[in-house]
Formats: structure tokens, sequence, C-alpha cells
């Protein structure tokens, strides 16, 4: 089994982002809009709105998770020092070598590298997640 196409794969693999609905706009007198306003008693305008057209209220938008501007600035210096560690372009080098026979590959060596190359996807992924964005998403 060669190691490189697992490899690859798990490292640029990349769902295709969903493509977002265009927004519904509609004009209101500053009368109308006043109204509305009072009725929606400090519910944000478009949610009031969306309700009243519906009949029923919903359970709104999802917000990312707030984290701190240290959090995210940790995080994202952990993400960089990973994309910087050349451990991508060595276990490549490692991978090219077991192939053309100048590495032996034993299956234990093999299990351990792919074990290794799933590890760093998974930290890469949680350290996105962490910083707010969607699997799949671009960072």
């Amino acid at each position: 089994m060669s190691v490189a196409p697992s490899f690859n794969q798990t490292a640029t693999a990349r769902p295709s982002k969903p493509k977002r609905l265009a927004p519904f706009s509609i004009r209101l007198s500053e009368a109308d809009r006043a109204r509305l306003a009072v009725e929606a008693a400090g519910t944000p305008l478009g949610a009031y709105i969306k309700s009243k057209v519906l009949g029923e209220i919903s359970e709104g938008r999802k917000r990312r998770k707030g984290l701190t501007i240290k959090d995210r600035e940790a995080l994202a210096q952990a993400l960089a020092l990973l994309g910087r560690s050349e451990l991508y372009r060595s276990l490549q080098d490692m991978t090219r070598a077991a192939e053309i026979g100048a590495l032996t590959l034993t299956p234990e060596t093999e299990a351990e590298l792919l074990s290794t190359l799933k590890l760093v996807a998974e930290i890469r992924s949680a350290i996105l997640e962490a910083l707010g964005h969607r699997p799949g998403e671009r960072a």
C-alpha cells in the first residue's frame, strides 16, 4: 500500500461550500418601518418581519462561538506554526523515499506514518474549528 495517495487525499480533501440563497429585499416607508420597529420591541427587525410573514418564530441564525482576540491570536499562531513546521514536506519526503526503496517501510512503520498523517489533519481541523471556520471552508 502506498502512503502518498492516502496522505495527499487527506491533506487536500475539501468539500465544496454550499451556495447561499440571495437575500430578499423589501422597501418600506419611514412610517411603516417605525411601526414595525415599535411592534418588534427590541427583536431584530428582520427576524420580526420573518416571523410575521411565516407565522412562526424561527430559531434564527446560529452564530459562531465567541473567542477572545487573545484566543484567536493564539490559535492562529498555532495554525501558522503547524503550516511552517515542514512536517508535511518531511512526511512527503519519507513517503517518496519509501516508494523508491531508499527507506525500508515495514507494516509497522507504514501504520505509524498513516497514523501521524491522520493526527496532523485532525490537529489542523480542530484549530480551524476553534477559530470558527466550518468544515471545508478555506482558511
